[in-house]
């Protein structure tokens, strides 16, 4: 889930074009976990091949790539490692909700109710075997994997620190306490889309954030927003109840650290599950790994195509079609990019 910080953060809208050229660390669970919950039939079923495995994270993954891809936008997908003790047993309380909702999703089907969409997609579940599949097809589609020591989101928010990528693309506000200079939101979302539970539809565009400006606005610094995070809640802990970010901003600001989560377990009754510094010194220095200058890679049309169509059943037609005019859109980005360098 993250942190809720869309109350307190100044959104620019940006465009594919203004991203053109540039590196994007992309949050790769945060991803998989957006297909798998949009990429559905009308009642919540998955997209699925035809021995019933579930398909829509590979169907997101490839199509949304190529777009990106052939607008010159530079990727790289960032997957999680092992996770911190603290977000495991957030982890297991997040599993048995999920089961909870595929029951009430079941029983939903058998009644015809309307809605079951939604109890479907609070069910979705991404398995190892997801995960593994989704990174060779990236990988076949030339895309650099890096696996994360621990929080995928950690390492790309270090990245964009270090310069290695320009931005974060993710949903989630969590890359900001990570420290990353600038995150992009629906990155992977782009386009028309289905308002949920309505009849209407909206236009979903990318746009971008910038923690410096962002921190300035509201008048605090890092460590600050940090602890604001840890009051209204992360994937390391609850937030305390009756906190909001509006409620968050002002006690940051009026007590450092210490006494600020002295005075909220005692203002507000609430025992926190985990030490809050320790959670603080999560997001303050996370673990890490260097990576090295990314590199684009050659796609490798014979792997996509076996893993897509000879495992998965996607049309061959569609698949084939869609790499011819991503080559084509490649090859034309590159051209320019020889040109602009002898002019």
């Amino acid at each position: 889930m993250g942190v809720d910080l869309s109350d307190l953060v100044k959104k620019h809208p940006t465009s594919f074009q203004e991203l053109k050229g540039k590196w994007i660390a992309i949050d790769a669970y945060n991803t998989l976990y957006q297909f798998l919950a949009s990429i559905r039939q009308e009642d919540g079923t998955p997209l699925k091949d035809f021995k019933g495995r579930i398909t829509a994270h590979l169907s997101g993954l490839f199509y949304r790539n190529a777009k990106l891809l052939g607008n010159g936008i530079k990727i790289a997908y960032v997957f999680d490692g092992k996770p911190h003790r603290f977000k495991k047993e957030e982890q297991e309380e997040r599993k048995a909700h999920r089961e909870e909702a595929e029951l009430k999703w079941k029983k939903a089907l058998e009644r015809e109710e309307e809605g079951a969409k939604k109890y479907a997609q609070a069910a979705l579940k991404l398995t190892q075997e997801m995960v593994e599949e989704s990174k060779a097809l990236l990988k076949a589609m030339g895309v650099p994997v890096i696996e994360a020591p621990s929080d995928g989101e950690a390492q790309a928010a270090v990245m964009c620190a270090k310069g290695a990528v320009y931005a974060v693309a993710s949903q989630d506000y969590d890359a900001f306490l990570y420290g990353a200079p600038r995150v992009v939101r629906n990155l992977s979302i782009t386009g028309r889309r289905k308002v949920p539970r309505q009849n209407r539809y909206i236009l979903v565009e990318p746009e971008i954030i910038y923690l410096k400006e962002t921190l300035e606005e509201i008048g605090i610094n890092r460590e600050q927003l940090v602890y604001l995070g840890i009051l209204i809640g992360t994937d390391f802990n609850k937030g305390v109840k009756g906190i909001g970010p509006k409620t968050a901003l002002k006690l940051v600001k009026q007590y450092p650290p210490k006494e600020l989560i002295e005075y909220v377990e005692e203002k507000y009754n609430h025992t926190f599950e985990h030490n809050p510094h320790e959670i603080a010194a999560i997001f303050l220095d996370p673990p890490f790994k260097e990576v090295g200058k990314l590199k684009e890679r050659e796609i490798e049309e014979s792997e996509v195509m076996r893993i897509l169509v000879k495992e998965h059943d996607f049309s061959e037609e569609r698949v084939k079609h869609t790499l011819e005019e991503l080559e084509k859109k490649l090859s034309e980005i590159r051209s320019q990019s020889t040109l602009e360098s002898w002019l």
